[in-house]
């Protein structure tokens, strides 16, 4: 039977999403009317439905749908899942603080967070979980087991892993868990100090402060901050973020949306660390919303140059907002705009197509703003980089070792026969273990399909049915036989860049964040662009000057 306790959900989200643009008068009755048919519909399919329906998956299949046509930031969160969006919001939990994913259907530990339990009492990357607590968890999925790792702090849990067919059992004690936004703070250069900040939970504004003030107390004297693939976070965050660079009192972000209680002006309120070091800031297309802010502001107040690919283009506020029975909802309620008056939002939800599909912004709709020294920049469609390199495109062979796990599983395979930590800065695959990582994928019999045969085999089929075939036979057959051919050899032809990923892995390995960057940042393009323009700072100066 249907479930009373659902209602309120249901009839507060309809609330929220339905009529808008309607006279009041109107809109309430078309709410009413509405949700009358809504209720009447389910009672009839409740009743007359030939199988049994669950009341509670259907009803969220509903709500799903309806909250998608919006737009894919407005989400509704069940009281069951509170927890999990709490952990994402504030990055805070207790347990024994490590991530775990599915490495080929295995259980595996791929971050434990440095300076944390699991950490501490030495279970490594590439560790295969078996049993939590004596519970076998081969097969279960990662919600459960971390369900099973979480607990009390100072609680103890056993965890029993495998590694490298050696199984070995911790005892370790839960604590409060609270992950890091800045994974790497380090000198690059004497003078150049780098920041890779990877969220903005709470404390990514004091975490930056912290490590610039560190990097400055070492000789760093120009900043490289890093935003590449950051999603984004807390609005605040971002603002205090800005305020390390520029003064007190300085407008960073304003919001704009249909209720007057979302128009707000975010500025300032502190004083700043540093408003004159060199700074360039690295974007992506993964940099979205709290990083286009703090991207944006410093682009806007000439205080930074951008280096790197146009971001994400994500200009719209969430807002959380109490449901009954403990749900909430998460509704766009506003755009937001930063100091030079434009939106960088690059999709137009309001304006879906007959098919769902949405449109970015057209060029020819995009206006044109000025930054604070009158530099030209324009709105929708994500920030331009003053610097664009465009990020390097893995080929198949190389994507391919990646999400079969294989890059991954031989890390963790290198790094437990070879024990001693190797100095990384220096730290260089040899040919000849390459050849043994090329023989191991080979003996798990790594197969691929690249495009290049899918649209082959597309094109034997259209002659075929064009009655051509037989007249482009052997050609068409050739074709094949070579790309083929080619493919045997991809491992080798690719071994560069396959060789640059796995010793980056294998780094990662052994030092987590901070040994991958100092294998990558020696040969990372957009850093290397980066210290050169901050290493001639008549060139830096000339980007931020007027056109």
């Amino acid at each position: 039977m249907w479930r009373k306790y659902k209602w309120p959900v249901v009839l507060a989200l309809l609330v929220v999403v339905s009529f808008a643009f309607r006279k009041p008068a109107e809109k309430y009755f078309d709410i009413a009317k509405s949700l009358d048919i809504f209720a009447t519909l389910f009672k009839e399919v409740n009743a007359y439905y030939v199988d049994d329906v669950d009341p509670e998956k259907l009803i969220r299949k509903g709500i799903d749908g309806m909250l998608q046509s919006l737009d894919p930031y407005t989400d509704y969160i069940p009281e069951d899942e509170i927890e999990s969006f709490r952990i994402s919001t504030t990055g805070q939990y207790a347990g024994i603080g490590a991530l775990i994913g599915i490495i080929n259907k295995k259980a595996v530990v791929t971050e434990p967070y440095k300076g944390f339990p699991a950490n501490r009492a030495g279970i490594r990357v590439g560790d295969e979980i078996i049993s939590v607590a004596g519970k076998n968890v081969q097969g279960k999925s990662t919600s459960e087991i971390s369900a099973l790792l979480k607990g009390q702090p100072k609680s103890e849990v056993e965890v029993k892993v495998r590694r490298q067919s050696k199984d070995i059992s911790f005892k370790i004690k839960r604590e409060k868990i609270s992950i890091s936004n800045v994974t790497h703070a380090d000198l690059i250069d004497p003078e150049i100090g780098y920041i890779k900040l990877d969220d903005f939970t709470p404390g990514a504004s004091r975490e930056v402060s912290e490590a610039l003030v560190k990097l400055k107390e070492r000789g760093a004297k120009k900043l490289i901050l890093d935003l590449r693939d950051n999603p984004g976070g807390l609005l605040h965050e971002a603002v205090n973020i800005v305020n390390i660079f520029i003064p007190k009192g300085l407008e960073v972000v304003s919001t704009r949306g249909k209720a007057d209680e979302w128009n707000k002006k975010y500025t300032t309120l502190n004083l700043p660390v540093d408003t004159e070091i060199p700074l360039v800031v690295l974007t992506s297309g993964g940099s979205a919303s709290a990083s286009e802010i703090v991207a944006g502001a410093l682009q806007d107040y000439d205080r930074a140059i951008l280096i790197g690919e146009k971001t994400f283009g994500k200009g719209l506020v969430q807002t959380t907002r109490p449901l009954s029975y403990n749900a909430q909802l998460k509704v766009t309620t506003a755009k937001y705009y930063i100091p030079s008056g434009r939106c960088i939002q690059a999709l137009d939800y309001a304006h879906r197509k007959d098919d769902g599909s949405v449109d970015k912004f057209a060029d020819s709709l995009k206006a044109e703003f000025k930054t604070k020294s009158g530099r030209k920049v324009f709105d929708g469609g994500g920030l331009d980089p003053d610097v664009e390199i465009q990020g390097d495109i893995l080929g198949p062979v190389e994507e391919l070792l990646i999400n079969n796990g294989l890059l991954f599983e031989y890390a963790s395979k290198y790094c437990a026969e070879h024990e001693t930590l190797p100095a990384l800065e220096n730290f260089r695959l040899s040919d000849e273990e390459y050849f043994k990582f090329v023989d191991w994928v080979k003996a798990q019999k790594f197969q691929y399909t690249t495009q290049l045969e899918r649209n082959t085999r597309e094109l034997i089929e259209a002659a075929k049915k064009e009655k051509f075939y037989p007249e482009m036979e052997k050609e068409l057959n050739s074709l094949k036989a070579k790309i083929e051919s080619n493919k045997s050899n991809d491992l080798l032809r690719f071994k560069k860049e396959i060789v640059w990923l796995l010793e980056e892995q294998i780094a990662f390995h052994y030092a987590l964040s901070e040994g991958a960057a100092r294998i990558s940042l020696a040969r990372d393009p957009e850093v290397l662009e980066s210290k050169k323009l901050l290493n001639d700072l008549v060139s830096y100066k000339k980007y931020l000057a007027p056109l």
